[in-house]
């Protein structure tokens, strides 16, 4: 039986979206974010937007676009964007990068340099979506490297999506988000988050090193300081070659020599800046001059 075309199953749905209509929405989210959406990805496009245009009490895609159009577009360019963002996290996702980190972290901590200076660290969740990454890094600091604890540890958490940066502030979860922790990082757990009302809550001192703040990575940075370690995990595959390229040179440059750098499991580097160098899975080290 041969599959049904777009047009007839668009038919069948609430709205139609015409090939048009995706187009001028993806291409809008890519001027607005780098954000590549190929027509694979039309269904996505579908199923977000439609509560979008349920919450306007609108009828069409067409409307939509009209609405995109007028002058209020400057004011739901931003809805469009947290709608189409994808928010897929949970806590010590990848967890051998927060076992890199933690081992890096300590010989920090031991260096006498570093230990005859202000005692700062700074430390980047790039894409941090609705907080599980920060609070991760957050806790496993505090659990695993308590030698930093009398340093000035600051983790700046950026996202584009305001709605998610909401979640991450209040740091409460479902319980949901507990399912498949690292038998190691149970410890962790009990340590910095309480259960209550069938929700996970994270405790007050992990929230306390974590800095909430929107920011889109195409756009220029407002951070003076380096950082000494850089997440930036499964937010590239959605930029095109090039926006990547520069992305990673940007990061490479925003690190301090021999910080650390984490991408994502599927995020592997054809075009590795000289100075960034592979030791680990998606784990790399800025090499000093």
């Amino acid at each position: 039986m041969a599959p049904q075309s777009t047009q007839t199953m668009d038919k069948k749905r609430e709205f139609a979206l015409s090939h048009e209509e995706f187009k001028k929405l993806t291409g809008l989210v890519h001027s607005l974010t780098g954000i590549v959406l190929g027509d694979h990805k039309k269904d996505m496009v579908y199923s977000r937007l439609a509560r979008r245009l349920r919450q306007l009490g609108l009828q069409s895609f067409s409307q939509y676009c009209a609405l995109l159009d007028s002058k209020k577009a400057a004011q739901e360019t931003g809805f469009l964007v947290n709608a189409i963002t994808t928010n897929l996290t949970k806590l010590y996702r990848e967890s051998h990068h927060f076992d890199s980190m933690a081992e890096y972290l300590t010989d920090i901590s031991r260096d006498k340099i570093r230990n005859s200076g202000d005692k700062s660290l700074l430390i980047w969740s790039a894409g941090c979506s609705s907080g599980e990454e920060p609070y991760s890094i957050a806790s496993t600091i505090l659990s695993k490297v308590p030698s930093l604890g009398q340093w000035n540890l600051r983790i700046l958490a950026t996202d584009l999506d305001t709605n998610m940066l909401d979640t991450g502030r209040a740091g409460i979860y479902p319980k949901s988000a507990l399912d498949g922790i690292p038998e190691a990082y149970q410890p962790v757990i009990k340590e910095h988050i309480t259960l209550k009302d069938n929700k996970i809550h994270v405790k007050d001192r992990a929230k306390s090193l974590v800095h909430f703040k929107q920011l889109n990575l195409l756009h220029d940075w407002p951070m003076k300081r380096k950082f000494d370690v850089i997440f930036c995990r499964n937010v590239l595959i959605y930029f095109d070659n090039p926006t990547k390229d520069n992305l990673v040179r940007r990061y490479a440059d925003q690190l301090l020599p021999n910080g650390m750098l984490f991408l994502g499991h599927s995020e592997s580097l054809l075009n590795k800046p000289d100075d960034l160098q592979l030791i680990g899975r998606t784990s790399y080290v800025k090499r000093s001059a």
